[in-house]
C-alpha cells in the first residue's frame, strides 16, 4: 500500500530535522559537512527554495525552508540520497545513514519563524560545540553568523530574517543578536521540534475530525506547529491532495495501469520498462512510470525501487526525468 503522504505546499515554512540512524554520526569530519553545503548551494536555488536557518551537529541537522517550485519531499530526496552515496564511498561504508525519513513541521510564519531562527541557530552551543554566543558567530556550520554578517552563505536568505527585526540593517542585527542572546537560558524546546507522524490517531482525517470537536490541541500530533486556524487551513490542504489519491485508486488505477499507459506514450513494450537499457524511449517511459508511481499513486520510492529491481538512487533520478517530460509535454496519467 502507498504510504501516506507528507503535508506540503509551495510557499509553506517548514522546520526540517534530520538525524542519523540509532543516533549515528552523519558528518564524521569537516569534509562531510562541506560536501553536504555544496549540495545545498547547487539545490536550493534552482528550485526557489529559502533558507532562513540551518545548524550541524555531528549525528543530526536542523534547516528552516520555505518551499518553492518543487516540493519539499523532492529536494529532500535529491539532497539526501545523492549525499548517502557519496558518505557511503567515502567512509566505505554501506547501508542506511538517515534515521526513517527526514522530520518536518509545517510553521505557523508569524508566531514562530522568529522563535524556530533563534531555537536552530542556538543547537551548536546548546551542544557545547561552542562555549559562547561570540564563538557561535564564527561557527561556519550554522547560519547564525551569516545572519550577522560575519560569513557569506548566498543560499540563505538573511535579509527576510533581518527585516523582522527592524527597519535598518543595523538596528535589525543588534536587535537579532540581542533576541538570540535572551533565548541561551530557555533549553531545548520540545514544541518546536514535533512529534513525527500521528499513527495511533488514525491518520489525518481523525485529526480533523477531532479538532471540528474542539480539540485544539492533540498530545502527539506536532506535525504542525500553529494556532487552530491555521491548522486547519493546512488539513484543508493536505485533503486535496489526498482526495487525489483517492479519485485515482477509485479509477482504478494501480502500478500495472500506469506501467501500461507509460509503454503505451513510448511506444516500448512492458519487458522494455524492467529492462536496464538506457534507449531513449525506454528511459522516458521508465521516467514517467517512476514520476506518476510516487508523485500521483503516493507509493514509497523504495517500492517502485523493488518493482523495477533499481536502486533508490536510481528511481530518484527516474522521477525527476518523468517530471520534467510530464511539464514539458503536457503527459497526464488521467486521459
Amino acid at each position: 500500500m502507498p504510504r501516506q503522504a507528507r503535508l506540503d505546499a509551495p510557499g509553506v515554512l517548514h522546520h526540517v530535522i534530520i538525524r542519523g540512524i540509532e543516533h549515528r554520526k552523519i558528518f564524521r569530519d569537516d569534509k562531510d559537512k562541506d560536501n553536504f553545503i555544496e549540495r545545498l548551494e547547487t539545490l536550493l536555488p534552482k528550485a526557489h527554495i529559502k533558507c532562513y536557518a540551518w545548524a550541524f551537529l555531528s549525528n543530526h541537522a536542523h534547516f528552516l525552508l520555505r518551499t518553492g517550485d518543487i516540493s519539499l519531499s523532492t529536494l529532500m530526496q535529491r539532497l539526501l540520497t545523492g549525499y548517502v552515496v557519496t558518505f557511503n564511498k567515502r567512509h566505505n561504508r554501506h547501508g542506511q545513514l538517515f534515521q526513517n525519513r527526514y522530520k518536518s513541521i509545517i510553521c505557523q510564519e508569524d508566531a514562530y519563524l522568529k522563535e524556530l531562527v533563534r531555537y536552530i541557530h542556538l543547537n551548536p552551543l546548546r551542544a557545547k560545540i561552542v562555549s559562547s554566543i561570540a564563538d557561535l558567530e564564527r561557527y561556519p556550520y550554522c547560519g547564525h553568523g551569516v545572519v550577522l554578517g560575519k560569513r557569506d552563505c548566498a543560499w540563505q536568505d538573511t535579509e527576510y530574517v533581518l527585516s523582522c527585526f527592524g527597519k535598518t540593517r543595523g538596528k535589525a542585527s543588534d536587535k537579532y543578536l540581542s533576541y538570540m542572546e535572551e533565548g541561551i537560558g530557555q533549553g531545548r524546546r520540545p514544541e518546536l521540534t514535533g512529534g513525527g507522524l500521528v499513527r495511533s490517531l488514525g491518520g489525518w482525517e481523525k485529526v480533523a475530525e477531532l479538532k471540528l470537536n474542539g480539540q485544539e490541541r492533540i498530545k502527539g500530533d506536532q506535525r504542525i506547529l500553529g494556532e487552530s486556524d491555521f491548522v486547519q487551513d493546512i488539513l484543508n490542504r493536505a485533503d486535496d491532495k489526498f482526495n487525489r489519491f483517492y479519485e485515482l485508486k477509485t479509477k482504478g488505477y494501480n502500478l500495472e495501469k500506469v506501467e501500461k499507459k507509460a509503454c503505451e506514450i513510448f511506444g516500448i513494450e512492458n519487458k522494455d520498462l524492467f529492462s536496464r537499457s538506457r534507449i531513449k524511449a525506454r528511459a522516458d517511459a521508465r521516467g514517467l512510470y517512476c514520476y506518476w508511481a510516487t508523485r500521483e499513486l503516493g507509493y514509497a520510492l523504495t517500492e517502485v525501487a523493488r518493482q523495477l529491481n533499481f536502486t533508490t538512487s536510481g528511481i530518484v533520478y527516474a522521477v525527476m526525468r518523468g517530471e520534467r517530460l510530464s511539464k514539458e509535454f503536457g503527459y497526464s496519467l488521467i486521459d
